[in-house]
């Protein structure tokens, strides 16, 4: 089924389609997700949850239906667990303010998280005077299970959140979350998951991982921009303040008071982006419609052609561990001597190889091993195939060769 799924996406087609390997950036669209955000406009376009009229009315059904296929796709208990946000960003956001927090509190994060994931809990700790602590990875970037432990023992009764990325986007490399949450749970703490780089390339299945929070991106999903999504267990959700009060987020006002509405509108405060809602189930339709493990495996395969091209080069080493499989699509490369900016657009110009250059939000881990310039990120997804990567390798071992 992957081998024909490259037609259903427009950008794809036509003579000289590029090698499009930016997708822990943001995916392609797919005709269908275009499809659905051209008939919310030109059929339907009007206010879901607030107009009666038949415009609203379609809107709130096909808005409720798209929350009702995400909340399966994640195995949430319920629907009314699913909010839409902007972006994971958002999402992340909306639990950290969104609790009540005590000063000393500690909450423990990774050292290779996305700015996402670690500037709300600085904030915090500038503002509400938490604790932040970060956990060291091993020397190839994977996790190391004994030192969260400690961290957790160390915090003891003051642990409150453990916040950590799924896939890290630096390098691909998984958690462990089911250990890590039984870890956290047994110390008192929740647990929230960045799941921006796992929700589009796996099986992520909230039950059986057993967590508190999950934040992800539709954007990353084969949806469209300007779209994520917030899951939490409900009864934590029902706890959280709003981050954006007004409108549905309440469910009666006063000129001296208001009375807030249930998850998930109370969360959805303003007038929503329903296209993108919409647009949102379709892209779960077409992700539903594959195999996540076999999308899965698609994108190790995919790396093993890049890692075995690209590992011996002069001047560059992978970052993480050599073995692809435990890197899922991702191959981001350290380039001593060669600017990567330059070099990604000298793939782009020669060879209309599209890659991600820079610090990739994962500052903290580039200043404190003192990478600057950041990495180089080729990242693979459904609609690649070998010829892309292939493309990518060749291309760069020329850049190399030529530069170094």
């Amino acid at each position: 089924m992957l081998n024909n799924c490259r037609n259903d996406f427009p950008t794809l087609q036509g003579e000289n389609p590029p090698a499009y390997l930016d997708n822990a950036c943001v995916t392609l669209k797919p005709q269908s997700v275009i499809d659905s955000i051209h008939r919310y406009y030109t059929e339907t376009p009007g206010c879901g949850g607030r107009s009666v009229h038949r415009y609203g009315t379609a809107v709130s059904k096909a808005v409720a239906d798209a929350r009702t296929k995400l909340g399966s796709f994640l195995n949430a208990a319920t629907p009314n667990e699913i909010v839409f946000t902007r972006n994971a960003t958002h999402s992340i956001n909306q639990i950290a303010h969104g609790m009540t927090w005590n000063k000393g509190d500690v909450v423990l994060t990774s050292d290779r998280e996305h700015n996402s994931n670690l500037v709300p809990w600085l904030q915090l700790e500038q503002e509400q005077g938490i604790d932040h602590r970060v956990v060291p990875s091993q020397a190839d970037n994977s996790f190391d299970m004994e030192a969260f432990e400690a961290a957790c023992a160390d915090a003891g009764e003051r642990l409150k959140m453990v916040a950590m990325s799924h896939v890290g986007n630096l390098d691909g490399v998984e958690i462990p979350i089911a250990e890590v949450t039984k870890v956290a749970h047994d110390h008192g703490a929740l647990v929230a998951i960045d799941g921006a780089q796992s929700t589009p390339h796996m099986n992520v299945d909230v039950q059986a991982l057993d967590i508190d929070f999950l934040s992800f991106s539709i954007h990353k999903m084969c949806g469209p921009s300007g779209m994520g999504g917030l899951w939490g267990r409900y009864e934590l959700l029902d706890g959280l303040r709003t981050i954006q009060s007004g409108g549905q987020t309440v469910a009666s006002s006063t000129y001296t008071d208001a009375t807030w509405a249930k998850p998930p509108a109370r969360f959805e405060g303003g007038l929503g982006n329903f296209s993108g809602m919409m647009a949102t189930g379709a892209a779960i339709d077409y992700l539903a419609g594959l195999d996540m493990n076999a999308v899965h495996e698609h994108e190790i395969k995919l790396n093993q052609i890049m890692t075995d091209g690209v590992k011996d080069l002069p001047g560059l080493s992978i970052i993480g561990p050599e073995d692809p499989r435990k890197r899922g699509g991702i191959c981001s490369l350290l380039m001593d001597g060669l600017p990567a900016h330059d070099v990604a657009l000298l793939l782009d110009e020669a060879a209309g190889v599209m890659v991600r250059s820079g610090q990739h939000c994962v500052h903290s881990w580039f200043a404190d091993r003192g990478h600057p310039q950041g990495s180089l990120r080729a990242s693979a997804y459904l609609y690649n195939n070998e010829d892309d990567v292939r493309r990518f390798v060749d291309t760069l071992t020329e850049i190399v060769h030529t530069l170094g």
